[in-house]
């Protein structure tokens, strides 16, 4: 049934991380896992797109045991009600100092940045991107980070980018199979 992505052997050894796997995937929310595009009602709502490949793919990273970290600039009521349909509950908001907040995040749990992965996709996100055992951009991402990435996805932001860096996780981490076989079993009722 259907055909796994395919990466590189040399960007899979780079996905791996260090000794212990990737054990964490930090993502920014605005043109990561939206286009980056913001809808403000004239009430002042705002809204947001945001694709279920993305979602689905944050969730296999939890099953996967890696911990799944959102770290956004901006707050808003779409965000917060997205991740909450997720089940995501390391997600932060309204951070200005995204480094800082994650440095915090990192000791609380004992990790180290060769543990960890990240994806985003502009200059807040610069101080991330360079510390990360694995960086990655959407491919509609500012020039500056598309030039720290170790691997660029060919999906734009809010279109399957950042599945696809969730999926490149979980077959570098030799996940991705046992994962797709669960999910195809309870499908057919095998």
């Amino acid at each position: 049934m259907g055909q796994e992505p395919r990466f590189p052997p040399e960007l899979l050894l780079r996905a791996q991380g260090g000794a212990l796997g990737m054990r964490a995937a930090i993502f920014d929310v605005d043109g990561v896992l939206t286009d980056g595009r913001l809808y403000i009602g004239e009430q002042g709502e705002v809204f947001k797109a945001f694709h279920v490949l993305d979602g689905h793919g944050l969730k296999l990273l939890a099953q996967a045991g890696i911990a799944t970290i959102v770290i956004t600039g901006r707050d808003s009521a779409a965000v917060r009600r997205r991740m909450a349909d997720l089940g995501l509950a390391d997600a932060h908001f309204g951070i200005s100092d995204k480094l800082g907040l994650a440095q915090a995040l990192l000791a609380e749990r004992g990790l180290a940045w060769a543990e960890v992965a990240a994806m985003g996709d502009d200059w807040p996100d610069l101080p991330l991107l360079a510390r990360a055992g694995f960086a990655c951009a959407p491919a509609n991402a500012h020039a500056e980070a598309r030039a720290l990435a170790h691997h660029v996805t060919a999906a734009r932001g809010g279109e399957g980018a950042a599945r696809e860096f969730c999926d490149l996780l979980l077959m570098a981490s030799g996940r991705y199979a046992a994962l797709l076989a669960a999910h195809q079993g309870t499908l057919d009722g095998r």
